[in-house]
């Protein structure tokens, strides 16, 4: 796996209407991952994944939120295995494991949210 961070910087204004799939491209073979906000209460990151790409099984303190954008995500989250299509969401609780697969291309929008 190589992930790649998109070069396409420009900071998203407040106030503005932008087409989420379209703020990070695919590459052949990688995965590319674009940081929309970050701050103390969490984080909201976009991915690409390209098809036979994926994240290792690995837990985090945090709860997740995964919006599939484009395509078919196949998840695991505590040994279950999760199918996610354009336009659905997944939770993923704080500390259970939990591993991401690309059977083919999609885009998901991963929103961490932090515990005080």
């Amino acid at each position: 796996m190589t992930e790649k961070k998109q070069t396409d910087k420009r900071k998203l204004q407040a106030a503005e209407a932008v087409d989420v799939a379209k703020l990070v491209e695919y590459v052949d073979g990688s995965i590319v991952s674009r940081t929309i906000a970050e701050n103390e209460a969490g984080t909201l990151t976009l991915f690409a994944f390209d098809a036979g790409q994926g994240l290792s099984e690995h837990s985090t303190p945090y709860d997740a939120i995964v919006q599939i954008v484009d395509g078919e995500a196949q998840l695991t989250i505590g040994g279950d295995l999760v199918r996610a299509v354009a336009g659905q969401l997944v939770i993923m609780p704080a500390n259970v494991p939990h591993s991401v697969k690309a059977a083919q291309r999609f885009k998901m929008l991963l929103t961490m949210l932090r515990a005080k």
